[in-house]
This record gives C-alpha cells, structure tokens and sequence, in this order.
C-alpha cells in the first residue's frame, strides 16, 4: 500500500464519519511506520480496530441535505421564527371530588329521566295537536267532550302501564318536556281538557307528592342544563 492508495482509503472512511483530524493523524502515523517496516501490523490492527467503531450508513439514519442541514416544521410568531414539534396527545385526568361526583350523579340521573320520558312528550305533543284539529270541525260542546274523552280512553290504554311504573322524579321531567314540546303545562292541559275542577284536584295530587302540574321548561335558565340533552334525544328522533 502506497501513501496515494491509503490517502484515499481514508478519504472514503471519512464520509462514513472519521473527522478530518483523525486522518491527519493517521496519515501521520503510516509515514512514521513506513520507514519502520517491523511497525505496519500494529498500524494495520489499528485501522481495522477504527473501521469497526466507525458508524456505518443504514436506511433508518438521516440523509445529509445540499448544504448538510436538517429540515424541520416551523411556526412564525410575531418576527420570530421558531422550530417546533408535535407530542402525542396525553390526556391528564384526576380523582373526582367529592362535590363532582355528586354533580355528575345529578347530571346522570337527569339525562336517564330524559331519555326515558322524551318519547311520552312527543306522543303527547302529537295527541293534543291531533284534539286541537279536530276540536276546530266541532262546535258543539257535547260532542266535543265526547270526542275528548273518547282520546282520552285510547291513550289511557296505551300509556296508562309506562307511566304509572315512572318515579316521581321522572314524572316532573315529563311535565318539563310536555310544556317544552306544547307551550302549555300540564294544569293548563287538564283545565282545557277535562275541565277547571279536575286540574285543580290533580295539582293538589302533584303537590302532596312534592311535584306541580305548573311547571314551566326555561331553557335559558334553571332547566339549561336540561336542554343540550334534550337536543341530543331528539337528534335521535329527528326533530332536529
């Protein structure tokens, strides 16, 4: 080996990362030990021994750019131009509070109560708009009793078992949806209906039970919690 031959040996060793200093080196160090030919196996153990720790290129490591620079996302804040990266996303959650628990708990019992009364404010609203057409063909007052109660047996029969098997918690979410779905609460309902002594003997029932067929649906106030989970029911009936 000559010392054109080792110069671009070495040449080729540093694109696979010995420094430029390292070949200087060694460089050196062959021309010492060519005038002492008793010295090229240790100079040869030495170069096998630097050809191992030299890092060798695979395809999972970086590919040197035209001007050996790496290319990274960046964001522009103000006359800053910053690098920046992306961490997986990591959720951080903690024990629930004593007051949390008992507030998702409410919530849990609401949306339930919800979703197991909205169907019967539907049906009721579709039944009264039904009278309601009805009633406007009818002029005269005992025929239209008797259309009413006529309705009211039909719809006895087929809700009478649901309803009665409802909480009374469940059955003042009700109340709420009917006034939500028919503008009207369910006293008003009775006293058009059935007339004024039966609604008041029935909001005296309601009463004793801690209930009231007064109740108003507001939206905006102390029913809001109430009304995104109505939206979501009846996103699932389609009356949204």
């Amino acid at each position: 080996m000559n010392y054109r031959a080792f110069r671009s040996f070495f040449v080729k060793m540093t694109r696979h990362g010995i420094t430029y200093w390292i070949f200087n080196e060694l460089c050196f160090t062959f021309v010492q030990t060519m005038r002492k030919p008793g010295h090229i196996s240790t100079l040869m153990v030495s170069i096998l021994f630097l050809t191992a720790l030299t890092p060798c290129r695979s395809h999972a490591q970086w590919v040197a750019g035209i001007h050996d620079t790496l290319t990274v996302p960046y964001v522009i804040v103000g006359q800053d131009t910053m690098t920046y990266g992306e961490m997986d996303l990591v959720i951080v959650a903690a024990q629930m509070t004593d007051e949390q628990k008992e507030a998702y708990r409410k919530w849990t019992r609401l949306r339930n109560a919800v979703y197991v009364t909205y169907p019967y404010a539907l049906k009721a609203s579709a039944v009264i708009n039904e009278i309601n057409v009805n009633l406007t063909h009818i002029s005269d007052p005992n025929k239209r009793q008797d259309f009413i109660k006529t309705r009211e047996r039909d719809l006895k029969k087929e809700f009478t078992t649901p309803l009665t098997q409802l909480s009374v918690y469940q059955g003042r979410v009700l109340m709420k949806l009917i006034n939500r779905e028919t503008s009207n609460t369910c006293f008003d309902l009775i006293k058009e209906y059935r007339g004024g002594f039966s609604a008041h003997f029935w909001q005296t029932i309601a009463w004793v039970f801690g209930s009231s067929l007064k109740q108003n649906y507001d939206p905006q106030g102390e029913d809001s919690e109430m009304e995104p989970i109505v939206k979501e029911v009846a996103r699932m009936y389609g009356k949204i």
